[in-house]
């Protein structure tokens, strides 16, 4: 086993700062098990190696449709929900309107949690084919002109990455890459083809969760590990 510790210049530089204090460790435990530490968030290494971006021309937006729930929602996302429901139905299919009129705006699953209704347990509600066959999101259609201020669930705007918290340390999450193997065969060679890493494609997403000095961390760590590995 073997550490390899890396300071934050934030760390070093601003100790009466009150901003968060990060600390980013990158641990080897196995060279193909392998972490990031900064503050209690522990991010697999794959975040910052692998490469992607969405190819909606090829997969239309399946992982609107794939999975066995709706998409996760926080606690703290419900009410933004609600408030920006009136802004995101015009952008709804007739289908997920009567689905929104039955189930109500989120349900809560056993095993997920609060997730987005579903028609027929496939397509999200809030999701609606174009012409072109692409699944478009309610919520991100009236946030790109301007009618709300909530883009979509944050789980929807990390997709492929997903979060989870740690069993035994409640205050601990853990970040990981988790395509799906086929459905995410396009953008996975996208990514490749534009040497675009995970973390820097999600870069707006990973702010939006966790705030810019988290990101600033994960990204000097990510450039520690490439000078590292050449």
């Amino acid at each position: 086993m073997s550490f390899c510790w890396l300071s934050h210049p934030f760390a070093q530089n601003n100790p009466a700062s009150n901003k968060p204090f990060i600390f980013a460790i990158y641990t080897l435990f196995k060279p193909e098990c392998s972490m990031i530490a900064i503050d209690n968030v522990l991010i697999s290494d794959s975040v910052v190696e692998e490469q992607f971006v969405c190819d909606l021309h090829k997969c239309k937006g399946a992982c609107c449709e794939d999975g066995d729930a709706g998409a996760p929602l926080e606690v703290n996302e419900l009410q933004p929900l609600k408030d920006s429901l009136e802004a995101a139905k015009p952008f709804m299919s007739a289908e997920g309107l009567a689905e929104l009129q039955k189930q109500g705006d989120s349900v809560y699953d056993k095993e997920f949690g609060w997730v987005t209704p579903t028609i027929g347990s496939g397509i999200c509600i809030y999701g609606k084919r174009d012409e072109k066959g692409v699944i478009l999101c309610a919520f991100e259609q009236a946030y790109r002109q301007g009618l709300t201020q909530w883009k979509k669930p944050i789980s929807c705007h990390l997709y492929p990455i997903r979060i989870s918290e740690s069993k035994k340390h409640t205050d601990v999450e853990y970040v990981n890459y988790e395509p799906r193997e086929s459905l995410c065969k396009p953008a996975c060679s996208l990514g490749k083809k534009l040497k675009m890493p995970v973390y820097i494609f999600l870069k707006d997403a990973l702010i939006r969760k966790y705030g810019p000095d988290f990101y600033e961390a994960l990204a000097a760590t990510a450039e520690n590990m490439r000078l590292t590995q050449k």
